[in-house]
Parts: structure tokens; C-alpha cells; sequence
């Protein structure tokens, strides 16, 4: 790779153009740099930051941002050659999923074998993921990364126009490039620029996240997730003695929780765990006639509700907010332009599916890239594109439409809605074939 600060007079031209060398743009970058085809062919990625190619220490402080990785995605960072790194810097697999609703006795449980892996995913630093990607791009010799530089404005390019799409640059220089992809995040200044129709709204939520230290250590391999009236807090293993927080809630509280003192947060965050909430006893009853019910009827082992581990104490600064929107671009790609990760759709964080379907997205568009290339055709005509935007829509809209209902169903207490969603949990928990449909692809 060579990396450069773009101050040439003359134009570089470039088969593809990333703008944005986050999670999902460096991934792009390394699974198109990798493939045989593109061997000759130029790969820019276009960062406002600097890279963080630095590997970190396995002793060094715990990040509070985390992705939960899917192992669909773990084999996708395999392919392009970066898990190795992962893994020996630093990653915690988590080997079985509770989730349980704070207004009734509902509860359902997912381990390993019920999705047919060895684990149900990996919870990994953000940094660590992209300093990752951004190391195995410095050994590519067809990608160049164009350092604290951003795209200002560039010129829409049509079916009828030239074979390139020209991009001014911020430091006032240009760039050409056949295919431009948008990989800048969900305030994505490529998808304003090119006037892509988005829609997006706020859940008048905020994520609360932080690192914690359990009050003991273990084996720590379950994921834990909570349904309070307010939103789901969720706590995801980062070691045999530290746990990674997600707690989505009203702005008020939110705001409370990163200020108050370090053992009032801790008090709160163990409270949210295991303090009881208001019910109403025709949905208690009504569930113990159901799972009686169950009990003669079926073999499958139902749930039993085990607690997390105690919280004792909070890392220092590790606590912090960010708003939650839901957010979809109506369409993925136009002429020379395609959107991909949250730059195209954007959800809340309780499945933890964002990343891993941008991680979706790269694997989609390299598989059109790549068929585009060997037959000879236009990196960035609609042709292939058009097949792509088809191809991942018909994935993420039941996706987003799911996650959003989930979101609206588990955060009110309405008795009925609470008796409708508790059944639907109890149900689903003790129906191995609705658990996990046959065939269905753990991603």
C-alpha cells in the first residue's frame, strides 16, 4: 500500500474509491484488494482520520465501543485475512444468549448448538477490528489510502456521461474513480451529495456504555439481555472478569447515568438486572398455565432463568451516550455510487446486528464487483449495482422492520401488550423448530 496525502496536481484515477476506512470501508477495501482479478487494478480509500494500524496490547485498556461479531462475519474478516489478528490481540466468545422480560416470567434462551456453531459470536473493541483491517491494508499493493482527506462535492455522474466520477477533494485537488463507495457512517455526506432519498427518525433514546468489573471471575460466555419499560440493557462478556454495557433508555436518564457517582451507577446497573417490575397477575397466571401446558406435551428443556453476575465497580471514564435513530437510504446505489453499512441503514442496538450487516453488504458488493471484473463489464455501471441494492434490501428491510418492532413491543407496559409479547417469548422458547429455523444462517 502506499499512503498518501493526495497533494498531486494531475488527477489519480481509480477503479474504486472508498470514502470512509471505518469498520466497514477497510473491510471492503481488504476483501476487494485480495481478489485475483483486481490484483491490477487501483483501490483508494479515502480517511479523514489517521490510520490505526498500531496493533494494541493485550494489557491495554478495555474500549467502551464493542461489536457483537457474528460468525458469518468472523469468517468474512477470516477470508480477507484479518481474524487471525483479532484473535491474538484480543476477543471474547460468548457461547450462549439470555434474554428475559422485566414485566413478566417470559424468557428465552439460544446456546451454540441450537445455531449449529462452535460459538454464537465474538465480542470484540472496535479498535481492535479496524486497526486490524487497517494493517492488512498497508501490505496491499493495489490499494492506496489518502490520508485526512474528504470528498467536498463531486460531480453525479449518468449513463451517458464520461467512465469517471470526479471528486473534489479538501485539499482542493481531484480524484476520478469508476465506482464510488459511500462507507462514511449514517451522517453519510456521500449519500447528501448524491441526493439519495433517506429516511430516518429518533427513538428519543440514548445508549448508555461502559466497562464493568464482575464481582468475580469466571468462564463469563453468556451474553445477557434485559426488556425494562424504558428499553433493553444488555451486558456482553469482554473477559473472565470484565463485561461490556449497553443500556438504551429515556435522554433524562441516560444523562443521569453518565454523571452520577461510580457506586450509584453501579447500584443502578445491578438494580436494572434483578429488581422486580410492576405485573399483572392474569399474565403471570396465564404463563403458568402455558408452560404447564408445555411441560406435557413436549421434551424441550425450558428456560431457567439464571441472573448475571454481580457489577462491582465501573472502569474510570469508561462511561459514555450516544443518541439511537433508525435510519434507511431508499436506494443503495445510482450510476458510479453505491452505499454501503450505516452510510445505507442504520438500526437500534439491542440485536447488535449493525456492523455485522455492513459485513453483509461487503461480501454482497465484492461478489458483484468481482463477477462485474471478470466479465469485462463497467466497475460502476447500474447493471451490477442495480443486482446488489436488490439483493441486500430484500435482507435488510425485514431485518430493520423486525429489530424496530421488537424495539416498540418490549419498551411499554400495557398489559395487553405485555400478555401478547410474553406468549409470543414462552412460545418461541419451547418450539425448537421456530427457534431456530432449519437452515437458517447464523449471521
Amino acid at each position: 500500500m502506499r499512503r498518501i496525502l493526495c497533494t498531486s496536481v494531475k488527477p489519480p484515477c481509480f477503479d474504486v474509491a472508498i470514502a470512509g476506512g471505518g469498520l466497514v470501508g477497510a473491510a471492503l477495501a481488504c476483501s476487494l484488494g485480495r481478489l485475483p482479478v483486481l490484483r491490477d487494478s487501483k483501490i483508494a480509500v479515502l480517511e479523514s482520520q489517521k490510520l490505526k494500524s498500531a496493533v494494541q496490547s493485550p494489557q491495554d485498556k478495555y474500549s467502551n465501543r464493542v461489536c457483537a461479531i457474528t460468525p458469518g462475519s468472523a469468517a468474512l474478516l477470516d477470508d480477507i485475512g484479518v481474524w487471525k489478528d483479532i484473535k491474538q490481540t484480543r476477543l471474547k466468545p460468548f457461547m450462549r444468549m439470555q434474554v428475559w422480560d422485566a414485566c413478566s416470567e417470559a424468557r428465552i434462551s439460544f446456546n451454540c448448538e441450537d445455531v449449529g456453531a462452535l460459538d454464537m459470536g465474538y465480542i470484540v473493541e472496535n479498535d481492535v477490528i479496524v486497526a486490524a483491517l487497517h494493517k492488512h491494508m498497508e501490505a496491499m499493493q493495489n490499494v492506496e489510502v489518502l490520508e485526512g482527506v474528504r470528498i467536498e462535492s463531486m460531480e453525479l455522474a449518468d449513463s451517458n456521461k464520461p467512465s469517471w466520477l470526479t471528486c473534489n477533494l479538501s485539499n482542493n485537488s481531484l480524484l476520478n474513480t469508476k465506482l464510488l463507495v459511500g462507507a462514511d457512517g449514517a451522517t453519510s455526506t456521500i449519500r447528501k451529495m448524491a441526493n439519495l432519498k433517506h429516511f430516518s427518525y429518533s427513538y428519543n433514546q440514548f445508549a448508555v456504555v461502559a466497562t464493568l468489573q464482575l464481582s468475580e471471575s469466571s468462564n463469563n460466555v453468556t451474553a445477557w439481555q434485559r426488556f425494562l419499560p424504558s428499553g433493553p440493557i444488555a451486558l456482553l462478556p469482554l473477559s473472565d472478569n470484565l463485561s461490556s454495557l449497553v443500556w438504551s433508555t429515556s435522554s433524562d436518564h441516560a444523562k443521569s447515568l453518565v454523571t452520577m457517582s461510580d457506586d450509584q451507577f453501579v447500584d443502578a446497573v445491578n438494580a436494572a438486572f434483578c429488581e422486580d417490575y410492576p405485573r399483572h397477575s392474569l399474565v403471570d397466571s396465564s404463563l403458568a398455565t402455558l408452560n404447564a401446558i408445555i411441560q406435557t406435551v413436549s421434551t424441550a428443556k425450558q428456560t431457567v432463568l439464571q441472573l448475571p453476575p454481580a457489577i462491582l465497580n465501573v472502569e474510570d471514564k469508561s462511561r459514555a451516550s450516544f443518541p439511537l435513530h433508525l435510519g434507511h437510504c431508499m436506494q443503495y446505489v445510482q450510476h458510479r455510487l453505491a452505499l454501503i453499512g450505516d452510510a445505507a441503514h442504520r438500526l437500534h442496538p439491542m440485536a447488535g446486528q449493525g456492523v455485522n450487516l455492513g459485513y453483509s453488504d461487503v461480501e454482497c458488493l465484492t461478489k458483484h464487483i468481482k463477477e462485474a471484473a471478470e466479465q469485462g463489464q463497467d466497475l460502476g455501471s447500474l447493471h451490477h449495482l442495480r443486482s446488489y441494492e436488490k439483493e441486500r434490501l430484500q435482507h435488510v428491510v425485514p431485518m430493520m422492520a423486525t429489530i424496530d418492532g421488537l424495539n416498540r413491543l418490549f419498551t411499554t407496559a400495557s398489559t395487553p401488550v405485555v400478555f401478547s409479547r410474553a406468549l409470543g417469548l414462552q412460545l418461541t422458547d419451547a418450539i425448537a423448530p421456530v427457534k431456530v429455523r432449519p437452515g437458517h444462517e447464523w449471521r
